[in-house]
């Protein structure tokens, strides 16, 4: 999660490309938590007028003046979300000061079940007041169930700061819904500094060098080069679709990538295929995978949050997963080019493509209206909001583009700013999130949960099951 060093983070998005997108799953540690104290002027969903305040705006004194505007209302406020612990501990501490000030709880709930969760609670008249939700394609879907609710009015203000690229994704039909709430950076590779220090590996630049010093790990004898997890409850599979994008992304570049998301591309197409094989090549080589736990077939049975513990005990030496991943790392991890563990820019393999990157994030969903509800809503889209949880959780990255850039210290922010920030970068937001739900949360992960299982599957055999999931209109 990051971006942008002259305005912002999400500012980014747009120098880098008006591409195609979404955003995967991301989470923590265990199977759920719960914590308590696409046009260029898209429309709300509430018109204008219609989209009422949150609260009186009560005024408030000393150090709860700032939060004055959400004062009145009282409460509590339910979300769910697919963040879950360690990652959603930081959530907690963010709106503490908020809830302390307002006199409204708000109960978070995590489960790594959200993406078949959300939309039962939804249909079964139960849903939550605000879902943070990852993926638009998935937004699409609970809209359309008519159970949406318009944000309120300040909420629409607060589009204002962000990107046009995020509004779009907070949007169905150039109707505005949802605020974008985090950014992440997916095109990352954690390492350990000091194990590359003692075998003298050097950070590749080019995919090439990467592939070589694959090679070159493997046959030492020392570690497996890779390790991987793609195991995540009912969102099992979403790591390795984010490792095709990458490759597709960075083969590519942006035009095919956003074909493959409106399936004027199918999976089954020559390039489609060819990213598959070269996934196959890397993430699926015996010789290759998977430090610390196995053969090929452990990748789909190991968690993406316990993916890259063997990079800690040198039985692995590399990890390929998005920015979030830091608050998956032991408490006392150093994180930095010179502490226990760092990360490096995963390269293009084409090097003709500009920095190809890939993006996610959550965007705030409401389905009630109540004061109490608006006014967390209202809350959780402004800058205060995210100045807090940028302060008290490393490896989060705002979407906003009001947010103090002083607060981003912790150098995987930094790291992920300098190439969301990127002006030449080819930015492109998780392609799967964006498909169909059916499709990039459903037959995808499900396909390549299977593929991960048995790797001798041919890749044009997955590809057109996947092709098979996609809804006829």
């Amino acid at each position: 999660m990051g971006m942008d060093k002259r305005s912002t983070i999400a500012a980014a998005v747009i120098g880098a490309a008006a591409l195609a997108a979404t955003a995967c799953s991301s989470g923590g540690g265990s199977s759920s938590s719960t914590s308590s104290p696409s046009s260029a002027s898209s429309s709300s969903a509430s018109g204008s007028a219609s989209a009422t305040s949150s609260s009186t705006g009560a005024a408030l004194s000393g150090d709860c003046a700032p939060f004055s505007a959400y004062a009145g209302a009282k409460g509590t406020v339910t979300i769910f979300g697919s963040i879950i612990s360690p990652e959603s501990n930081s959530l907690q501490k963010s709106w503490a000061k908020f809830e302390q000030c307002t006199g409204i709880t708000i109960n978070y709930t995590g489960s790594n079940t959200f993406e078949s969760d959300l939309p039962v609670k939804v249909n079964g008249g139960n849903p939550p007041d605000l879902a943070l939700i990852p993926q638009p394609g998935l937004l699409t879907q609970m809209v359309l169930t008519g159970a949406v609710k318009a944000p309120p009015a300040q909420t629409v203000a607060n589009e204002a700061n962000w990107s046009q690229y995020w509004k779009n994704y907070g949007s169905v039909g150039g109707t505005f819904y949802a605020a974008p709430m985090s950014a992440n950076m997916k095109s990352l590779v954690w390492y350990s500094p000091k194990f590359f220090k003692a075998h003298n590996y050097q950070v590749p630049t080019t995919w090439a060098g990467l592939m070589s010093l694959s090679a070159q790990i493997a046959k030492s004898g020392t570690a497996k080069p890779w390790c991987g997890g793609i195991s995540s409850g009912t969102a099992s599979g979403w790591p390795a679709t984010d490792w095709l994008e990458e490759v597709v992304l960075g083969k590519y570049g942006a035009q095919v990538y956003a074909d493959w998301i409106s399936h004027k591309i199918k999976f089954a197409s020559p390039q489609i295929e060819d990213a598959m094989t070269i996934v196959h090549n890397w993430m699926q080589n015996p010789a290759w995978v998977n430090g610390g736990f196995g053969n090929v077939q452990s990748i789909a049975g190991t968690t993406f949050q316990n993916a890259g513990i063997p990079i800690q005990k040198s039985q692995c030496a590399m990890l390929q997963q998005a920015s979030f991943y830091e608050a998956q790392w032991p408490a006392g991890t150093k994180v930095g080019p010179n502490g226990d563990i760092f990360a490096f820019k995963l390269p293009a393999v084409n090097p003709q493509i500009p920095t190809p990157v890939e993006g996610g994030g959550e965007f705030i969903t409401a389905f009630s209206s109540d004061p109490a509800t608006q006014a967390v809503q209202n809350y959780l889209s402004s800058p205060e909001w995210a100045d807090s949880r940028i302060q008290v959780a490393p490896g989060w990255v705002s979407a906003n583009e009001k947010v103090n850039q002083s607060l981003y210290t912790d150098p995987i922010d930094q790291l992920s700013a300098k190439f969301l920030a990127d002006p030449k970068a080819t930015f492109a937001f998780d392609a799967s999130d964006a498909m169909p739900a059916a499709v990039g949360a459903g037959q995808e992960w499900k396909s390549m949960v299977a593929w991960f299982s048995n790797p001798s599957t041919p890749v044009a055999t997955v590809a057109q099951q996947i092709d098979a999931a996609w809804p006829n209109s």
